[in-house]
């Protein structure tokens, strides 16, 4: 990783930060939110790839985590914060050779790479959801059940925020 790229990771992480507090669209109650902060994450990854994606997303996560700290167990910390953002960035970075090389039909390999991705990090909250917030279920509903729904509440619009504004970012994405 050059210094530039090490630079370029700061920078989104502290975008990221700032866009996360500024743009919070809902606040849930046993933590996520619908908010932009994933979008840096998602322009590092179309710009660098898998690897700077992963590693943008995975530093933001730990960031997020001590500026907004909601947990119950280390493992649940390790999935809900460092692992989904992670996801997030390597998901999306498959797209970034295209973005690179090809730039015809980008737009649409970037929104499959970003639905990928919010798969990914869906599984993820989900799995954690299941294990660490069981207690939360309402009587009579499926832990499995209320765990996917309350992440799907806010993963998936928050995705499809992430495939709008993504065809702003890609305007101005150069490798």
């Amino acid at each position: 990783m050059t210094v530039r790229q090490s630079a370029e990771i700061g920078m989104a992480i502290a975008l990221a930060v700032v866009l996360g507090a500024l743009t919070r669209l809902l606040q849930l109650p046993y933590g996520g939110s619908i908010n932009l902060s994933g979008l840096p994450i998602v322009a590092m990854a179309l710009r660098h790839g898998v690897k700077t994606g992963a590693t943008t997303g995975a530093l933001f996560g730990i960031v997020d985590f001590m500026l907004n700290p909601y947990y119950f167990h280390p493992i649940q910390v390790i999935l809900d914060y460092p692992l989904a953002f992670a996801v997030l960035g390597a998901g999306t970075g498959l797209a970034a050779a295209t973005v690179a090389q090809d730039r015809r039909g980008m737009r649409w390999v970037v929104m499959g790479a970003l639905g990928f991705a919010g798969i990914l990090r869906l599984a993820i909250h989900w799995v954690s959801g299941m294990v660490f917030f069981a207690h939360f279920t309402p009587e009579g509903q499926p832990v499995w059940l209320y765990s996917l729904t309350y992440n799907v509440s806010y993963v998936a619009p928050e995705i499809a925020l992430y495939m709008l504004l993504s065809q702003i970012v890609l305007r101005f994405i150069k490798s």
